[in-house]
């Protein structure tokens, strides 16, 4: 790619990341959503998050399962389910543990310019195009007690220089719109970066009745090689943003030593 040409690229990436940026590379919102269900009021006794009545075996394949698949390459790159948390809510309509290969996860990225026509618009759709996405897989997490959601997504482009890009301009655009800064991930400062949405309105009230929980959001983006991460969270008060940094830092940690992790 000629120097004209990245400049180029970078440029309407840049344009278009406003809403990425925010939302994650595939919505984002589902965590939020997921969190809010969960403090809702409901009318009908339901229990969504109710424990199963058996526990897995390590013997048993739903051991596995509950950690998350890890069936292909890519897959295998995600972080296995931790201690403490679960599998999260569907991101997308696509589960809470997919993949999708190279064509669809270059449609899916294209879809958030969706907000440009006509030119702007083709010009957005090339520019992913030349990222050379190879695909993306994408688990969402939530903590036992559903008090954080988040989801991670895992990008494979076809090589580092078009990641580090990808990862800079994320970075610009997060200082651009004045989000706050996270906490740092010591071990991968350099190739990682953590920020906090706007701060959370109060609640809306009717009557003696809160309708509105108030959530915190945070995104972080980091690479490694040719695999950028994007993990989007949102949790209630009280928002604890060092356990998403902690769950940033052991997804890049296996992604260094995928057969190591436990």
């Amino acid at each position: 790619m000629s120097e004209k040409s990245g400049s180029r690229t970078r440029r309407i990436l840049k344009n278009a990341l406003v809403s990425v940026l925010v939302l994650g590379a595939v919505g984002g919102g589902v965590a939020y959503t997921a969190v809010t269900a969960d403090g809702a009021d409901r009318s009908a006794p339901t229990d969504p998050w109710a424990d199963p009545s058996v526990t897995a075996t390590p013997a048993d394949p739903a051991a596995g399962a509950a950690r998350g698949r890890a069936s292909t390459p890519l897959s295998k790159l995600l972080l296995p389910v931790p201690e403490g948390y679960v599998l999260g809510a569907d991101i997308a309509g696509y589960g809470n543990d997919d993949e999708l290969p190279a064509k669809q996860a270059a449609a899916l990225l294209k879809e958030s310019g969706r907000g440009f026509y006509g030119k702007k618009r083709r010009e957005y759709e090339e520019a992913v195009d030349r990222l050379g996405i190879q695909g993306m897989a994408m688990r969402s997490y939530a903590q036992q007690d559903s008090s954080l959601q988040a989801e991670v997504l895992i990008l494979r482009m076809k090589d580092k220089k078009k990641v580090r890009e990808f990862f800079e301009v994320r970075k610009e655009m997060s200082e651009l719109l004045e989000l706050r800064k996270g906490p740092k991930i010591k071990e991968y400062a350099r190739t990682s970066a953590c920020y906090l949405g706007p701060k959370p309105e109060k609640p809306e009230t009717y009557g003696d009745e809160e309708r509105s929980p108030v959530l915190q959001a945070m995104i972080c983006s980091a690479y490694d090689g040719e695999v950028m991460v994007t993990v989007t969270a949102f949790g209630a008060p009280p928002f604890e943003d060092k356990d998403v940094a902690g769950l940033v830092e052991k997804q890049l940690r296996h992604i260094a030593s995928p057969g190591e992790y436990v």
